[in-house]
């Protein structure tokens, strides 16, 4: 198939696409798709389309995605109130069953919704193909884990067959399901692949500095020291925490991108400017 017929008309220039081909034919891309990004269905489809596109131009990609706007509907709904310690979410019984129910449906949602678009996704979560193993991060958040082994060949196979992985942060212990901070497994999964760049989408533009504007490409040292002089701060350093963990066991690179903006993935993979912030070693 041609590649022009494949692209979006307002994505990237064909000239530049072409060329990162070439560039990431025989590497892995991670994507997690998260943040309150995809609420919006206008967001989602644009998502998919992009999934989409990756996978039919010959990229090798997995996606992992998170749900907390879900959750938190879901939790509404049932009165639960949420208590979060160090920004995870305590997680007993009752939660856990309803974290586990809407992110697999979710997971469902991204698979069925790419089938729409003649695109083959593969459903990863705790009551299938399940991957990722897990130690308790502490006993007052109950049901929360953080990942303590990736079964790489699951992942792998799926690739191979030229289908996408769709991962739900959920993982298993002594056959109990456990919540996963999205970010944390995204990361997890692409240490474990080493994989070329691990794309985190959010809802904001990317790493930002003491006058608000967008930092392109930033080192590990550098980021270290925003963080000291407290350029970065709050909930972004948790998320900057999981980059840099990334970069320095074997992802090449990774980018916080903003999801609202459209094709935001291709744009980042495919042209010279890229979007959002690359953080190297």
């Amino acid at each position: 198939m041609k590649i022009e017929k494949l692209l979006p008309i307002d994505g990237p220039s064909i000239d530049e696409v072409q060329k990162y081909i070439d560039k990431y034919k025989n590497d892995l891309i991670v994507i997690k798709y998260g943040g309150n990004v995809f609420i919006d269905r206008n967001i989602f489809n644009n998502f998919i389309e992009d999934i989409s596109v990756l996978n039919k131009l010959g990229l090798s990609i997995a996606v992992i995605h998170g749900g907390g706007p879900r959750i938190k509907r879901e939790l509404d709904k049932s009165n639960i109130q949420s208590k979060f310690i160090r920004g995870l979410r305590v997680t007993d019984k009752k939660i856990i069953k309803i974290v586990e129910d809407v992110l697999i449906d979710f997971n469902n949602d991204i698979v069925d919704s790419l089938k729409k678009k003649n695109t083959e996704g593969i459903s990863i979560h705790t009551k299938k193909n399940s991957v990722i193993k897990i130690i308790p991060e502490s006993k007052e958040l109950g049901f929360v884990g953080k990942p303590s082994e990736i079964d790489k060949d699951v992942i792998q196979n799926i690739i191979k067959k030229k289908m996408v992985p769709i991962i739900s942060p959920l993982g298993l212990k002594d056959s109990q399901t456990y919540n996963i901070n999205g970010d944390t497994a995204a990361g997890a999964v692409a240490k474990s692949l080493k994989a070329r760049r691990l794309i985190l989408m959010t809802n904001i533009e990317g790493v930002l500095d003491k006058d608000e504007k967008l930092i392109e490409e930033v080192t590990s040292s550098e980021i270290l020291q925003m963080i000291k002089d407290e350029t970065i701060t709050g909930g972004m350093i948790p998320k900057i925490n999981t980059c840099l963990d990334a970069v320095n066991n074997g992802v090449t690179g990774v980018v916080i991108v903003d999801g609202r903006k459209p094709h935001s993935i291709l744009f980042e993979i495919f042209s010279d400017k890229g979007a959002g912030t690359l953080i190297r070693k």
